[in-house]
């Protein structure tokens, strides 16, 4: 058995199923189409350069659905897929993860996107072990805008699937092949551990150390 490994947004989907989920929600007049978009489009630039501080972005990005009640987030998790996600996921992708699924390989989906919109999307791709960041809940069971544990975020990316696989009784040195596949140079540091680095979609400054170290280029969508 081999170690598969696959970052979401942009690698799997042909968009940030985060940033988009802010722009669901201005469209559905449940956010402010001025003030919050204003604010999800700094976060995301923030992602993308680099300099993004996840626990601000996680106050900001749960603070509209958790004070809904449990069965309004469900349906809103539901009208996302529907409208934003379902027709966003290409053959070609869910051909990649049929392939690895078909060669006997473990699976996992690892995203530093939140449980809360990233669970319907890996339970579409028929996968189960979805490592995302997870949010605290409280007693009664709501989130409350807090990071729970280690996120899955740059070199959290690690510790999460080292503390998975540990739960499995395995470690990573364990499996002759490690593949990981992303766009994102956040990525980096999990790429490095990963005996087979795929730059899947990648971004330029990706591209960029992908052809300095030979690792694979991969591009799913066009």
């Amino acid at each position: 058995m081999n170690l598969a490994l696959f970052d979401l947004d942009h690698t799997l989907l042909p968009l940030d199923s985060d940033h988009e989920f802010g722009e669901f929600l201005i469209r559905h007049e449940l956010a402010d189409g001025v003030t919050y978009r204003a604010r999800n489009n700094a976060f995301y630039e923030q992602y993308c350069n680099g300099t993004l501080v996840l626990d601000e972005y996680i106050a900001f990005t749960t603070s509209i659905w958790r004070e809904l009640d449990a069965e309004a987030q469900s349906a809103l998790q539901q009208t996302f897929m529907e409208e934003v996600i379902l027709p966003a996921i290409h053959p070609q992708a869910v051909e990649l993860i049929e392939r690895h699924r078909a060669q006997g390989d473990l699976l996992a989906i690892v995203t530093a996107t939140n449980e809360f919109v990233t669970r319907p999307i890996a339970d579409a791709f028929n996968v189960d072990d979805l490592l995302a960041v997870r949010l605290v809940r409280d007693v009664g069971g709501r989130v409350t805008g807090q990071i729970d544990g280690v996120p899955s975020f740059r070199e959290g990316k690690i510790t999460r699937v080292e503390q998975w696989l540990s739960e499995k009784g395995r470690r990573l040195s364990d499996f002759e092949r490690v593949s990981f596949y992303s766009d994102s140079p956040n990525d980096l540091p999990l790429l490095e551990r990963a005996n087979d680095p795929v730059a899947t979609n990648p971004s330029p400054a990706l591209e960029t150390v992908a052809r300095e170290r030979g690792w694979r280029i991969l591009r799913l969508f066009a």
